[in-house]
């Protein structure tokens, strides 16, 4: 994992990372927001999935969260909506390719061999941020807008608790 950016934020650090994910066979970017109770241990983590044609950094410029989650205590990542880069299917159509990954694993061609983001949502970027960072795994919520909406309420449907 690569650090992009680290910047505080109301009390805590707003960061932006990189990492190359087997889910998407990609490099892939996520934000995460630690509130300043994390230097002290692990803080509950809420996950934020945005919509169609948008980056990690869409809710996480243009939300205002992170206050909200600094009061609270609560860690914020707003993970990308789908695999990006040379060799990853793409297609002129806004609600295909990248940036529609829709949260949830490809089964076609050209889509298959990248578009895992239900993999990497639910597996992959977990696994990575808890290991990483002072997070608590047993309290965990899901949001997002729009397709990111939509992507939350099948991943929290699907895997309650």
């Amino acid at each position: 994992m690569k650090t992009v950016s680290e910047n505080r934020a109301f009390g805590g650090v707003q960061g932006v990372y990189t990492h190359a994910s087997q889910a998407t066979d990609c490099d892939m970017t996520f934000g995460l927001f630690l509130p300043e109770q994390a230097e002290d241990g692990p803080v509950p983590l809420l996950w934020f999935l945005s919509g169609l044609t948008c980056t990690h950094e869409n809710a996480m410029i243009k939300a205002g969260a992170q206050r909200w989650a600094a009061e609270a205590g609560i860690a914020l990542c707003f993970p990308d909506t789908s695999p990006r880069g040379e060799g990853v299917a793409n297609d002129p159509d806004f609600a295909l390719g990248q940036g529609a990954g829709f949260y949830v694993n490809a089964t076609q061609q050209p889509w298959a061999p990248h578009f895992r983001m239900w993999d990497y949502v639910t597996d992959e970027l977990p696994r990575l941020l808890f290991n990483a960072f002072p997070l608590a795994e047993e309290a965990q919520g899901i949001t997002g807008h729009s397709m990111g909406g939509h992507g939350a309420l099948t991943i929290a449907m699907s895997i309650p608790g």
